[in-house]
């Protein structure tokens, strides 16, 4: 049986020394079938956004489903997103990603407005089995603290590329360098792209929930 505590405290780790944490197993085997499904009835073509997404990605609107509701509130995502936020903090974003066949690929970037600024955590929780050879998302570890946060792609750091199964989440610190690569697979590649965001910062997200596409209710407050 799985110890919560332990793997809370083995992601808290991870996120400490590399800047990101792979929850293996964490969403429940029931839910993966119903959040297929909402990805599925939700995907849009990039027109039918407030702000036109990228073309060699399939976008879907399904913060309104219950089972995506549960998954961002499984008690060891949010233990881990508090971790790095050390705040009160909210859900403020949640849509499906998936890189369409040959596409995906992106810079090494870091999703922070600026270095060493951490209002806000990212967590990707998949759907499908995901490693090289359609999309998989790469870090270079360490890249989230002290001297990692002058590296830039430019600079060649180190880079892991993540494996795994459907029902992992990873977890990432905002300052950590990270790239989606190119699914030369064409093989599904669907997961929910997660934002949490400190309660200090949540009203410049609650200013831009129509262009975003949000339009779930304001979340609670978790960590208080």
């Amino acid at each position: 049986m799985n110890d919560p505590a332990s793997e809370a405290a083995t992601a808290a780790e991870a996120l400490d020394r590399d800047g990101f944490a792979l929850l293996r197993g964490a969403i429940p085997a029931p839910l993966l079938a119903p959040l297929r499904a909402a990805f599925e009835a939700g995907a849009r073509a990039s027109s039918e956004w407030p702000v036109p997404r990228g073309a060699d990605w399939r976008h879907s609107m399904l913060d309104l489903d219950p089972a995506v509701a549960a998954t961002c509130r499984l008690p060891i995502l949010l233990a881990a997103a508090h971790h790095v936020l050390q705040a009160p903090f909210a859900l403020v974003q949640v849509e499906g990603r998936e890189p369409r066949a040959g596409g995906g690929g992106q810079a090494l970037h870091r999703d922070a407005p600026a270095a060493a600024v951490v209002e806000i955590v990212s967590a990707l929780a998949f759907l499908d089995s995901f490693g090289p050879p359609n999309g998989a998302t790469r870090f270079a570890p360490g890249t989230h603290r002290g001297a990692g946060l002058a590296l830039r792609e430019e600079d060649g750091p180190p880079t892991t590329i993540l494996e795994g199964e459907a029902g992992d989440i990873v977890v990432l610190d905002v300052n950590v360098l990270h790239g989606a690569t190119r699914n030369i697979a064409g093989a599904p590649r669907r997961s929910l792209l997660i934002t949490y965001a400190v309660e200090t910062a949540r009203a410049k997200f609650d200013a831009t929930r129509a262009m975003r596409a949000v339009r779930m209710a304001p979340s609670e407050i978790f960590g208080a």
